[in-house]
């Protein structure tokens, strides 16, 4: 997994909290929702009492609707930003949240972009309708990183930028639908964020990436932080607590620079 039992989200900076939502924060909300195939899933929302931006969708790693994600929801909540954390097993494994004994591998092989896409969609409509959001940006994370990424090549899903932590560029079981061999059809702004010390993502196939980026003629920033790992982006790492500051303020700043505010 990306993160152990244990992991929580970095705090935001204290410039970065716009108001905490109820006496230290009320926690997300649980429900579920219903796909275009009319696939049953789990999310968490976090409403924002004093939104500055747009919307977020947060696509967690292989976990799906874990603890971690749905706690990362209540942070954007914090910034200001409505959030969306959602699950990707409703399919394979019926309901969520997700906890430490899951056993996510199986489901995830199970997994199809184009309904994890379908997903997200629901997600979205969520979004805009509990929060009148009138853009959104997709977070994800590793596996979500990916699939978050993958979202910026099929625009009529509806958001309008994405933002990937450390996703998986290529991969045996993407094949060819892998980001990396997808960028040419890239069409909305990206951001990435990764480590040179990430075993699992190596330094030239993120050079490779942007190189796409570019000749896609997108929008697109790609940081590479020296020294951080996978999963960089949590607490728990204490060595990186820079390249997590770095990360909420490139984050936040890109979201708030994407679409109409909310």
């Amino acid at each position: 997994m990306c993160h152990a039992a244990d992991s929580e989200p970095p705090l935001l900076p204290p410039d970065l909290v716009a108001r905490p939502r109820i006496a230290g924060g009320a926690p997300a909300e649980v429900l579920e929702l219903e796909s275009a195939d009319g696939t049953r899933f789990s999310a968490a929302i976090a409403e924002a009492p004093d939104a500055r931006g747009p919307g977020i969708v947060v696509l967690p790693d292989v976990r799906g609707l874990h603890p971690f994600y749905m706690r990362l929801a209540e942070r954007f909540a914090d910034a200001g930003h409505p959030a969306v954390a959602m699950d990707y097993f409703g399919r394979t494994a019926g309901l969520g949240p997700r906890d430490e004994d899951f056993e996510y591998m199986p489901h995830v092989a199970q997994t199809r972009p184009e309904t994890i896409q379908q997903d997200a969609a629901a997600a979205l409509a969520l979004l805009r309708e509990r929060t009148g959001a009138a853009s959104a940006v997709s977070v994800g994370f590793c596996f979500g990183g990916a699939q978050s990424f993958l979202l910026a090549t099929v625009p009529e899903v509806g958001f309008d930028a994405v933002i990937g932590f450390y996703g998986a560029l290529a991969s045996e079981r993407l094949g060819p639908a892998a980001p990396l061999y997808r960028v040419a059809d890239t069409r909305l702004p990206v951001l990435g964020l990764f480590g040179d010390a990430d075993q699992a993502i190596p330094v030239e196939q993120v050079r490779q990436f942007e190189a796409g980026l570019e000749q896609a003629g997108v929008q697109h920033e790609i940081v590479v932080y020296p020294g951080a790992p996978h999963s960089f982006f949590d607490r728990r790492y204490e060595e990186h607590a820079e390249a997590c500051e770095d990360a909420w303020r490139r984050v936040l700043g890109f979201a708030r620079g994407v679409g109409a505010p909310v």
